[in-house]
């Protein structure tokens, strides 16, 4: 049986994930959730109300802009594009989940020896 992901396991890092997208180039909802879904191999489904609370939330910080498509592909989307303070929180969120990844590495994955201290 393939090990699954809980939305809890993800909820902390939706901002972080989506800055990720924008940074690769403006989008809009549907494709950003559809890039979620194939970054994870299908592993974790966005749903739309968590991805545009996720927008909302980052436009009122000034992570992301957004402005209005043109009709020539369908229907007018709103899309979405980083920002320069955008792109530091990035940075900054990827620097905080590299190392709490090493920590919680260290705290499921290790064990104990003599160097560590029985308080």
């Amino acid at each position: 049986m393939k090990p699954g992901i809980s939305k809890d396991t993800i909820r902390g890092h939706t901002a972080t994930i989506v800055l990720n997208i924008l940074n690769q180039g403006d989008s809009y909802g549907y494709a950003i959730a559809k890039t979620i879904k194939q970054l994870s191999h299908a592993a974790y489904v966005i749903n739309e109300a968590t991805l545009y609370t996720v927008f909302r939330r980052l436009e009122k910080n000034g992570d992301i802009g957004s402005y209005w498509g043109n009709e020539t592909q369908g229907g007018r989307r709103k899309y979405y594009q980083i920002t320069a303070q955008g792109r530091t929180t990035l940075q900054r969120s990827v620097e905080e989940w590299n190392f709490a990844k090493q920590v919680i590495d260290d705290l499921v994955l290790g064990r104990i020896d003599d160097n560590v201290s029985k308080d």
